[in-house]
């Protein structure tokens, strides 16, 4: 027969080892039966990923989307003195000055019918698609066609010409940067790119034998240019320079009669004559 105490014991310990045991068989039974929730991409499996190489890209992470450029044609590129008469006819036919269109097409591409730059312009005028499709080319791939792409770089110069009164400054700075930045800041651009443009293509232009003139525009990138490097000159002081630095105080240190350099005493116990000290400081 049992005794009480003992029984008591026993339940006690029954107790104790049902509670240690509870988390672990709970845990089990939900790691067992539980389903992963069927909207839920779960990650591949360690095994599944251990033959990426390293510093190989995972593909379970998505690379994020590179910027599409128009590819050139699989064909050969018209020559320098082919794309040269097809100037002197589109620029006969439009009206606007040859050697306007082959500085242009100089400064553009030099002359390469498959150029592409970063931004995506194409061709030997460099027409970017959207300004292309104002004159009704749509199709990108007809771009690289140095009759379409000539004559709608030259339609685009006929236009800039009229609205800006055939100043050639101009033209050619909306050309580079869009009417729109020249509209806005009263054809006074700063852009590096465009001052450096502007002035590359009046040298091809004058080279060429044009005779428009072009030193007024030359004239006003020079200025620009110097207003764009004062500017920059002003942005690096403000950012590093202190100002307290360019305000500076001149105060005497001796009295007036000693102030004469011919009175002053010259040796180990003289004092100097002045001292600088920033303005508002003692």
């Amino acid at each position: 027969m049992i005794s009480c105490s003992a029984h008591r014991k026993r339940t006690r310990h029954l107790a104790f080892l049902a509670l240690a045991l509870w988390p672990l068989l709970s845990w089990g039974t939900l790691a067992g039966k539980s389903p992963a929730p069927e909207d839920v991409e779960t990650p591949p499996a360690k095994s599944d990923r251990a033959q990426i190489a390293p510093g190989a890209v995972d593909p379970a992470v998505a690379a994020p989307a590179k910027p599409s450029f128009p590819v050139p044609p699989n064909r050969p590129r018209p020559s320098r003195a082919e794309v040269m008469a097809m100037i002197s006819a589109v620029a006969g036919r439009h009206g606007v000055e040859e050697e306007l269109v082959r500085a242009v097409v100089a400064a553009e591409s030099n002359y390469n019918a498959h150029a592409v730059s970063r931004a995506g312009a194409v061709g030997l005028m460099q027409l970017m698609p959207p300004t292309a499709a104002d004159y009704g080319v749509t199709s990108v791939s007809d771009l690289f066609d140095p009759k379409i792409n000539l004559d709608t770089g030259t339609r685009h110069i006929k236009r800039l010409l009229r609205k800006y009164d055939n100043d050639y400054g101009r033209v050619i700075m909306a050309y580079n940067a869009g009417e729109g930045v020249v509209d806005r800041t009263n054809s006074q651009v700063t852009y590096l790119e465009t001052l450096n443009y502007t002035e590359a293509v009046i040298n091809y232009y004058r080279r060429n034998g044009g005779t428009h003139p072009t030193q007024v525009a030359l004239k006003q990138v020079h200025a620009l240019r110097g207003t764009r490097d004062l500017k920059q000159a002003r942005r690096l002081m403000k950012k590093y320079l202190d100002p307290s630095l360019l305000s500076l105080k001149v105060k005497p240190t001796l009295d007036l009669r000693r102030l004469n350099p011919a009175l002053h005493d010259v040796g180990p116990e003289s004092k100097p004559m002045f001292e600088l000290g920033a303005a508002g400081r003692p």
